[in-house]
């Protein structure tokens, strides 16, 4: 019962590790990459579609994105999608692609996307410390009910913890290495 609920602690702090990493992704850096517009959704037929599913979005190069939408139709809502997105793009059309060159980061907005990646860091040292109460209040339940002793108690808070500090670790390494990527010029 008790490495059901060690289990299932671990499994749902590494779910909010695979968040942040996410959450990263979308964070722009000074390269082009395809999962910058990974949270974006055009309107295709009244329902909102994510950007990958109507067409393709590739690099060209280290500054500009590529977005091929698989019917001509859709140019105009692609475009339309991305300049309403907060990140800052500016597309240019091309007949059926769409070119997305990426300004180069100044030392303010350079400033301000690590300032963000620092929020989501924290959501997720959050999230994993919420992990840890909840399974807690599940171990002092049985406790209370008598179905586990007070040793096995203290030994699962204590392995709880560790899995804490690791995960928490793990969160701390991929802010910093975000802040590096930010960083580099």
């Amino acid at each position: 019962m008790l490495n059901d609920l060690k289990n299932d602690a671990e499994a749902r702090m590494k779910k909010s590790l695979e968040a942040l990493g996410n959450n990263f992704n979308k964070i722009r850096t000074g390269r082009a990459h395809p999962s910058l517009l990974d949270g974006l959704t055009v309107p295709y037929y009244g329902v909102d579609t994510p950007l990958s599913q109507v067409g393709n979005v590739g690099v060209e190069d280290s500054r500009t994105l590529t977005v091929t939408p698989w019917e001509k139709t859709l140019v105009p809502e692609v475009e339309k999608a991305i300049m309403k997105s907060d990140l800052g793009l500016n597309p240019s059309t091309n007949g059926g692609v769409i070119r997305i060159p990426l300004p180069a980061l100044t030392e303010e907005t350079r400033k301000n996307y690590i300032k963000q990646a620092k929020a989501e860091a924290e959501g997720a040292r959050v999230s994993v410390r919420s992990v840890r109460r909840d399974v807690l209040n599940d171990v002092k339940a049985l406790l209370k009910d008598k179905e586990v002793s007070e040793d096995d108690e203290r030994r699962f808070q204590d392995d709880v913890q560790k899995i804490t500090d690791k995960y928490i670790a793990e969160i701390d390494k991929a802010l910093s290495a975000k802040e590096a990527d930010l960083m580099e010029i």
